[in-house]
């Protein structure tokens, strides 16, 4: 029988700070906080009195103030007449706008190519493969400029969508009009609109709100029927079919919602020389979403290939033997498996879009960058303030995007025992 060493219980002295592995640890962690606390207080002293000696005070009162310029494309109500930090928000939503239309297209176009980059069709899987190293290796600036000489240049002028012999005709079951100036869409519209609630200064529709609780109750909807599902199947066996539950939990109320306050779609229609019944895009804003789309989902599809070629042949393989097709084992088998190894690089792909979205500034978009960085920080000179806010929200904004997305990466992970 081993004997093992008795306990240390020496009394405790300075010097086991130093030369004691189980304090130097804490040692080391309490010198390097206090020396980047210091190194920070010093950072914030010397900036206020450099803002001191030229005449200047650190204050967020600014914000308030008249902004007295426009904003050629809002999400929200906004006025030359509205304040500094209306301004801001309308560059914030702006930003929140392109960036998740951004995310969820360059979700779709790198999961398509990096699916069809493995096809056995040689044309198709080289095809995918140029596209994908064209876009990884431009940088993305470059790529915007080209787009946006594509429509500045090549997309015809309102006037050639005139005539029975128009020299242009719109695309998309004759729905949308790109120009050189504005990329004609349809608009929603409501005959019934149910008015309005006031939250301060800010309007939401209550139609928007009824949708809003629509689908969260369907989501309640849907959790309960899958715990239902679960306990049935733990009892019996056997797994109840409730998908088509689960479609009229989403579907039967947007439906109803959409009956109620008349919601339909408009479509442009030229009427003199320009379109008008829609809603006419600003071409900055579609050429930055297109460019984000297409260089972010080339980076996508590598990492989506990259996710399928990590799971086992056998895989594939088995779901063959049970007579599953192509397209079933990828959606069914393959993909779900992918997605733990495709995730977390996926995250990152979803902040570098976001903050890529700050080069709208190369195509006129008044995202964040151009509004709170950019004409107000010229007007007002608070450089400082505006700094420290567009990085704050960047910031914050990034943190979001990574705990929402760790989330979800913690709950489809193996569960290991």
């Amino acid at each position: 029988m081993t004997d093992l060493p008795p306990a240390d219980h020496r009394p405790f002295r300075l010097s086991m700070l130093v030369y004691d592995r189980r304090y130097r640890s804490l040692t080391i962690q309490a010198v390097v906080f206090i020396a980047v606390m210091l190194v920070a207080a010093w950072l914030i002293d010397n900036t206020v009195r450099n803002l001191a000696a030229m005449g200047k005070t650190f204050s967020f009162s600014y914000l308030w103030n008249r902004a007295g310029y426009d904003i050629p494309f809002s999400v929200i109500p906004y006025t030359s007449d509205s304040t500094h930090l209306r301004a801001a928000g309308v560059g914030l939503l702006n930003t929140l706008l392109v960036s998740a239309l951004g995310c969820v297209l360059a979700t779709i176009v790198g999961v398509l190519v990096g699916i069809l980059r493995l096809s056995n069709n040689w044309l198709i899987g080289r095809l995918m493969t140029v596209y994908v190293e064209i876009f990884r290796n431009i940088p993305l600036l470059l790529w915007i400029l080209v787009i946006l000489a594509v429509f500045t240049e090549v997309m015809p002028t309102p006037r050639d969508y005139r005539g029975d012999n128009p020299a242009a005709t719109m695309i998309l079951f004759d729905a949308v009009a790109p120009t050189n100036r504005y990329t004609a869409v349809p608009r929603l519209a409501m005959e019934r609109d149910p008015g309005v609630v006031m939250l301060g200064d800010v309007a939401i529709s209550k139609a928007l709100l009824a949708f809003v609780a629509a689908l969260v109750l369907a989501w309640l909807g849907w959790r309960a029927l899958r715990r239902w599902a679960a306990a049935r199947q733990d009892r019996t066996g056997v797994r109840p079919t409730t998908w088509w539950i689960s479609v009229l939990l989403f579907v039967v109320p947007l439906v109803v919602l959409i009956r109620l306050f008349g919601i339909h779609l408009v479509p442009p229609e030229l009427r003199g020389f320009n379109f008008a019944g829609g809603m006419n895009l600003d071409n900055g804003f579609v050429v930055l979403l297109l460019a984000l789309t297409l260089y972010t989902g080339a980076f996508i599809a590598e990492i989506v290939r990259a996710g399928i070629l990590s799971v086992s042949r056998g895989q594939s393989e088995a779901a063959a033997a049970l007579g599953m097709r192509a397209r079933p084992t990828m959606g069914l088998v393959i993909l779900p498996q992918a997605l733990r190894v495709i995730i977390p690089p996926l995250i990152s792909q979803f902040l570098n879009l976001t903050k890529n979205s700050s080069l709208a500034i190369a195509v006129g978009f008044p995202d964040l960058r151009a509004t709170l960085g950019g004409t107000t920080l010229n007007q007002t000179g608070r450089e400082m303030e505006s700094m420290i806010l567009m990085m704050g929200v960047y910031l914050a904004i990034s943190l979001i995007i990574s705990a929402v997305m760790n989330v979800y990466n913690a709950r489809i992970r193996l569960k290991e025992r």
